[in-house]
């Protein structure tokens, strides 16, 4: 098999059941990992290629993000995305945003139209209506919640879709897309719209976390990867290991996916398993739920 110089990982989210069958969830991302392998092979830059299998993977209903999301406590959808490019450390994130189809899109908008960061709530749907992003008018006919699960409000389950990637200009990207956890409170914002808890991207590795979101944010646990290969002279795995084990040390759990400089993919979790699908840089496909 001839060697590329691309590789790209996805996920859609920890801690699935292990009474259920994924076989669809599996299937589904490995379809999308080679498709944006593909993309990368062709030319594609990272960012384009994980904002692509983003969308797909906010579009296809089958997990806690984009048309899967489940609805807050009042019955209201509010979704969070962020990316950052990990060449020039330009990043954009919007987060309790209702009323649009694509988060991470919007995402993209932030980092490029504006000179912030991070939008929310009102501020954050005004922007996304400017750039003629596409809106979601009846909420009933397009969310088809991918989870029916009942949880009390403050307990924390899991969701989330992630991509990393990198380019065949070395360049490294990372984007995270979720609809938060289920019956949230209205307003809550998890670490996946967060540059360093839930999204990171630098020269040195790109991450997406997936999990409970208060611990990932409590560790700065995306970013936390990044000091341990910079100051600990860690590999990827080292790393992404490391901090996985300090945030379940608070008591939270999750997985994350994560490309290094030299386009190693890893994707490791210490919860009941990730929903996960990679295409290495010798162009082979790894997958698996559990």
């Amino acid at each position: 098999m001839a060697q590329s110089v691309a590789s790209i990982a996805l996920h859609g989210g920890a801690g699935p059941d292990p009474s259920k069958n994924y076989d669809k969830h599996e299937a589904h991302l490995r379809e999308l990992a080679r498709d944006a392998h593909k993309r990368l092979l062709d030319g594609e830059s990272a960012m384009d290629a994980i904002v692509w299998a983003v969308k797909q993977l906010e579009d296809s209903g089958l997990y806690i993000a984009g048309r899967g999301s489940s609805p807050n406590a009042n019955g209201e959808y509010e979704l969070d995305a962020s990316l950052m490019d990990g060449f020039t450390r330009r990043a954009g994130a919007v987060a309790a945003m209702r009323g649009f189809r694509s988060p991470v899109e919007a995402a993209r908008a932030v980092m490029r139209e504006t000179p912030h960061v991070m939008l929310v709530g009102a501020g954050a749907e005004e922007f996304a209506r400017a750039q003629g992003l596409e809106r979601v008018d009846d909420p009933a006919d397009y969310y088809k919640p991918a989870s029916d699960k009942k949880l009390a409000t403050g307990e924390l389950g899991h969701g989330t879709v992630g991509a990393v990637a990198m380019d065949a200009e070395g360049h490294l990207a990372a984007a995270t897309s979720t609809g938060g956890v289920i019956n949230k409170m209205p307003g809550r914002v998890g670490d996946s719209p967060v540059i360093g808890a839930g999204t990171w991207a630098d020269k040195r590795v790109a991450v997406s976390c997936t999990g409970q979101g208060e611990f990932f944010m409590r560790a700065a646990a995306a970013a936390d990867v990044s000091a341990r290969i910079r100051y600990g002279g860690q590999d990827v795995e080292e790393a992404t290991l490391g901090a996985l084990q300090d945030m379940k040390r608070q008591g939270g759990d999750g997985g994350m996916i994560a490309i290094d400089g030299r386009g190693r993919v890893v994707m490791p979790f210490s919860s009941s398993g990730l929903k996960r699908a990679c295409v290495h840089k010798d162009g082979r496909v790894e997958s698996g739920v559990f």
